[in-house]
């Protein structure tokens, strides 16, 4: 509603008013008010009392709109129409690239997370998107763990899921293969903690009699053979991580032994599949019952690798002759991190991997928790720990150990300048080991952490020891003060900076 100013005639001797709402009469048509009136005529026009008392005199007419829908609300932008018509048609005609920067954020806020794959893969680089597109799946999302990109953990995560319900036989395999073109440059990283076998349908009898000659070992079974990744990691160009479990989550009243198995022919496809990823940097196969056939398989195609960093064969039944051939991966290759533990390794596997550790100058990271390898397993290690220079990180927990290794490892105490973190609990160290290693921890000034817990050492032993942990990492941590000091570059001045 609005109020318009107007300026009638004075000399006129009666007021007219205009009817819009009497559509039966005629729009000329004036009505004469006179004095029977007055109650609901407009007021009397105000008279100027100023210098310029006549110039006019001023009153109000009234117009009522017809349209109830009707307001002053600005037309659209043609620019907000044009984006409105991409979004909806942005399936059958994307158009992005060719818009303005202020324009395709527009667009990309307004686009549904539900598009096809093969939209917005190669299209959308936005991570504001992708991070939209993953909220919209998982509710709990870590992207840390993916690099930093919502866009790389999605198709990771999305890939992964169709790996772990991939059903040998009745799932396409096109299923996975095609998502290869939209997938292959951002997929660095695999986990997937289940593989599902091929499913056993029961066999219908034969008609007619059956012969109760005939043996249960004539019916062929079909393959327990999971799904084989030669095909997808060969088309994922910037593979760096593999993490495999080969079992079933969540079977239920269905649980077999059969669903747990990693056949050799998982074994062969698996080793030749990472053979050939020359990217790969850490190659991770836990919980899937690989023994020493199936480990030295897998490690023979990892000899002399480009780019194997990190190999954790974890939580599997891998013995002697298994440990036997890592030894031997440590002397052909740049491995860093290897992890055994939960294993059946026992003396004569530990004393293979000393072996290679004494002449090692990569690996950083030692872990063997959980094996059998004994003192004299544990003797051979401390007695390379004296003249290996590179590891860092070893954990022998859980391995029946006692005082003869404790003994010797107060003497890599003294030696040894590179470990900084050891863990010996769950032994047998007793009284007297503690206070040998407490003595070889009075002339050492590098190691940060020690684990003594339920290894039967002396409470006092084990107390002293902190303390000495506490001054070394108090001292380490001066350092890296110090050091971050003289590194940072000197701005109060200078000639771009002068001091005022």
């Amino acid at each position: 509603m609005q109020e318009f100013p107007t300026t009638p005639t004075p000399s006129a001797p009666s007021r007219s008013l205009i009817s819009t709402q009497d559509r039966s009469s005629n729009a000329d048509q004036v009505l004469s008010l006179g004095p029977q009136s007055s109650k609901t005529s407009v007021p009397p026009p105000v008279k100027s009392r100023g210098p310029n008392s006549g110039a006019g005199v001023r009153r109000m007419r009234r117009f009522i709109a017809e349209d109830a829908e009707w307001s002053l609300a600005i037309v659209p932008l043609l620019t907000e129409l044009c984006i409105q018509n991409i979004v909806k048609n942005f399936e059958n005609n994307p158009i992005l690239k060719q818009l303005l920067p202020q324009h395709q954020r527009k667009v990309l806020s307004y686009l549904s997370p539900d598009l096809p794959l093969t939209v917005t893969a190669n299209l959308i680089d936005d991570e504001s998107y992708w991070h939209r597109c993953c909220m919209r799946r998982w509710p709990v999302c870590h992207v840390d763990s993916h690099g930093g990109s919502w866009k790389c953990m999605f198709f990771e995560r999305h890939l992964e899921n169709l790996l772990k319900h991939f059903i040998p036989g009745t799932t396409d395999p096109a299923v996975i293969l095609d998502l290869l073109p939209l997938c292959r440059n951002y997929v660095h990283r695999i986990r997937v903690d289940q593989f599902l076998p091929p499913v056993h349908l029961p066999s219908r009898p034969r008609s007619g009699d059956q012969s109760d000659s005939g043996s249960e070992g004539e019916m062929e079974e079909p393959p327990i053979d999971h799904y084989q990744l030669n095909d997808l990691v060969a088309g994922l160009s910037q593979l760096e991580e593999l993490d495999l479990v080969y079992g079933v989550k969540d079977c239920g009243m269905n649980f077999e032994w059969n669903l747990f198995l990693f056949t050799y022919h998982d074994c062969h496809s698996l080793a030749a599949t990472i053979k050939e990823c020359h990217t790969l940097k850490i190659f991770r196969l836990t919980r899937s019952k690989v023994d020493d056939d199936k480990a030295r398989i897998l490690i023979r195609s990892l000899l002399d690798h480009p780019a194997l960093e990190e190999l954790d064969l974890s939580h599997n039944l891998i013995g002697d002759r298994g440990a036997r051939a890592a030894a031997k991966l440590l002397s052909h290759s740049r491995l860093r991190v290897l992890n055994l533990a939960n294993n059946q390794v026992r003396a004569p596997g530990a004393q293979s991997l000393a072996h290679a550790l004494a002449h090692n100058s990569s690996l950083l990271s030692l872990n063997l928790r959980l094996n059998c390898i004994e003192d004299e397993g544990g003797q051979a290690l401390a007695h390379a720990l004296q003249t290996n220079e590179c590891l860092t990180t070893l954990h022998l927990g859980s391995n029946e150990l006692s005082e003869p290794t404790a003994t010797l490892f107060s003497l890599v105490l003294s030696a040894n300048t590179t470990l900084t973190s050891i863990n010996l609990s769950c032994n047998h160290i007793g009284l007297d080991g503690g206070k040998q290693l407490l003595e070889g921890m009075s002339d050492n000034r590098t190691l940060l952490e020690f684990d003594l817990r339920l290894s039967d050492v002396a409470q006092e032993s084990e107390y002293l020891i902190g303390q000495a942990l506490y001054a070394n990492r108090e001292a380490a941590r001066q350092r890296t003060l110090n050091a971050s000091h003289f590194m940072s570059p000197l701005t109060a001045k200078g000639p771009e900076n002068p001091s005022r």
